[in-house]
C-alpha cells in the first residue's frame, strides 16, 4: 500500500483545507507541521507522524528546533528534505521573534535577554554577542564577536569598539551564554567586562550592561550592581 498525500485525505481531515476556511489558528501545531512535510507513511499520516515526533520533544516547538537532521531523519517518513522543511520552519519562528523584539528600545537586561537568547537557546557552546544601540536606545546591530568560548584571548576589545565606532553606536552591551545553563559569571567573564567598561568610557560609549544567558534565567552585571 502506498503512502497517502494529503491531497488524498478526506477533506475535512485535509489541514491545508482547513487552514484556508477556517484559519492557521484553528490547526494544532502537528496539523500546521504536517502541511509543510505533505506526506506521512503506509502507517500514519503526516499528522499522526507529526504529532509522535511532538510528543518525543515534550510537543515542544523549540525542543524540536534544537534536533539535528540526522535525529529527525531517524523517523520512518522523514528524509533529509523534510527534516530540513522542519528545521527551517522552527529557524523562522526565532527570527519572527527576534524582530518583534527588536522594534522595541533596549534600555534592560530583560531587555538584551529578550533579543539574544533567540540566538543562544539551542547552542552547545558559548558565544559572545554585542548589541549596538543608537542614543535613543534602538538596536543598530548585533555581533557575534566569539564563538566556542569566552575569554581574554577570545574575546578582542578593539574590535568591539571598532564595530560600535563604524555602526555609529553610542550604547553597547554584551552577552554570552552559559550552555551549562548556570549563570553565575566566571573570573573570566568579570575580567573582560571591566575591560570593556574601561575601554567603552574611554570611547565615551554607554556600556549598557553584561547579560550571562540560560535557558530560562540571566544573570544581568548592571542588575547587581557590577557596571
Amino acid at each position: 500500500m502506498d503512502k497517502l498525500n494529503i491531497n488524498q485525505w478526506a477533506e475535512e481531515d485535509r489541514p491545508r483545507e482547513r487552514f484556508m476556511t477556517k484559519g492557521a489558528q484553528a490547526l494544532r501545531t502537528a496539523e500546521l507541521l504536517a502541511i509543510l512535510i505533505g506526506s506521512g507513511t503506509t502507517k500514519e499520516t503526516a499528522v499522526e507522524l507529526m504529532q509522535r515526533i511532538l510528543n518525543d520533544n515534550s510537543n515542544s516547538l523549540k525542543a524540536l528546533g534544537q534536533r539535528s537532521l540526522q535525529e529527525l531523519m531517524e523517523y520512518n517518513g522523514i528524509g533529509e528534505a523534510k527534516a530540513v522543511t522542519i528545521l527551517a520552519a522552527c529557524e523562522l519562528g526565532k527570527r519572527r521573534q527576534e524582530e518583534e523584539v527588536k522594534r522595541e528600545s533596549i534600555t534592560c537586561a530583560n531587555d538584551i535577554y529578550s533579543v539574544l537568547h533567540t540566538k543562544m537557546q539551542d547552542l552547545s557552546i558559548e558565544q559572545a554577542w554585542i548589541m549596538l544601540l543608537n542614543q535613543n536606545y534602538k538596536l543598530i546591530n548585533t555581533v557575534c564577536i566569539s564563538s566556542g568560548g569566552i575569554s581574554e584571548t577570545a574575546v578582542d576589545v578593539r574590535q568591539i569598539i571598532r564595530h560600535a565606532v563604524l555602526n555609529n553606536a553610542t550604547v553597547l552591551a554584551l552577552a554570552h551564554n552559559h550552555p551549562s545553563n548556570n549563570a553565575s559569571p566566571s573570573a573570566d567573564d568579570d575580567r573582560i567586562t571591566q575591560r570593556i567598561k574601561k575601554a567603552c568610557e574611554i570611547m565615551r560609549i554607554h556600556f549598557l550592561d553584561h547579560v550571562i544567558v540560560t535557558d530560562g534565567k540571566y544573570y544581568s552585571y548592571q542588575e547587581m550592581g557590577r557596571l
